[in-house]
């Protein structure tokens, strides 16, 4: 588990539930899922409201209300703030961003019912907003804190000064964001920095660049992946699991979410927090990413 100073306890590694209504998988199974996941020590579990069309959190409570008492070994992640055109919402016009108070509390108590659970244990601000007022949101967490129905509260896709921003006013626990050997803004932006300064740990999402480090792409793409899986071959361990490693290597403790309704690929992330790369093995990475030496 990673402990955080204000109390909040993420797994290692968090199941990411996003593509959840493409798995094709009955009440039981997601049950079933979920159960394999808690003993593989993956506890977290990251929803959206807006995820499978805003179903996907509708298939989790299902699931969960086959087996109610699993709530209690487990965080449930879930995120607002954005809307989207979806026959699931017809009073929506145009694709927006919305993180008003009025917002913010109908989105959670949407998610606490469609989840069936009483509280959240984390709530992101999905995209930063234009318009977001940081006083009004942080007031509206107060208050949700308040009344038992989010236990702590973070962002994701911010930038440093948004997050510094907000948290000058209500103590955030994440900041979820895009990270990959395909996408390597946060370690260059500040992102990374100003977390690991600040003692906050980054939830990671597309860690393996949406499959994408797996196949197709470009020359330079085809290098990164030669490069992955000769360390891979080096330390006996799956590319995937490579992939997560370095991820996780970085000292600002990065949680990185999967993706996948196997529980194979599941198996393959947990694999990374057993082992290390050598530096030099990770600056052999990142120079594949890059394609060039560091100066």
């Amino acid at each position: 588990m990673t402990a955080r100073a204000d109390g909040l306890a993420l797994s290692r590694i968090v199941a990411g539930m996003w593509r959840m209504s493409e798995w094709d998988m009955a009440p039981q199974q997601r049950l079933a899922f979920i159960e394999q996941c808690l003993e593989l020590g993956v506890t977290s579990f990251d929803h959206a409201d807006i995820y499978g069309g805003y179903g996907v959190e509708a298939l989790f409570g299902e699931a969960l209300a086959l087996k109610p008492a699993l709530r209690e070994r487990m965080q449930i992640v879930s995120k607002c703030g954005i809307k989207l055109l979806s026959p699931n919402r017809p009073g929506h016009t145009i694709q927006h961003y919305d993180t008003t108070a009025a917002h913010i509390t109908a989105s959670v108590e949407n998610s606490l019912r469609q989840l069936r659970t009483d509280y959240l244990d984390l709530l992101l601000i999905h995209r930063p907003d234009p318009l977001m007022d940081f006083d009004e949101m942080a007031a509206t967490f107060t208050r949700l804190r308040g009344e038992g129905k989010v236990r702590h509260f973070g962002v994701s896709n911010f930038s440093r000064h948004q997050f510094e921003a907000l948290n000058r006013r209500i103590a955030l626990a994440t900041n979820q964001v895009e990270f990959s050997p395909l996408h390597l803004a946060p370690m260059f932006d500040e992102t990374f920095d100003g977390l690991q300064d600040l003692g906050v740990a980054p939830m990671i999402w597309s860690p393996l660049g949406g499959g994408r480090l797996f196949s197709g792409g470009d020359a330079a793409g085809e290098r990164l992946r030669a490069v992955i899986q000769q360390v891979a071959d080096e330390v006996l361990r799956p590319f995937a699991s490579v992939v997560f490693a370095w991820i996780m290597q970085l000292p600002c403790k990065p949680v990185p979410l999967t993706g996948s309704g196997r529980i194979a690929a599941i198996e393959e992330a947990v694999q990374a927090t057993q082992f290390t790369l050598s530096r030099q093995q990770w600056f052999e990475i990142l120079r594949a990413a890059r394609g060039h030496e560091v100066a």
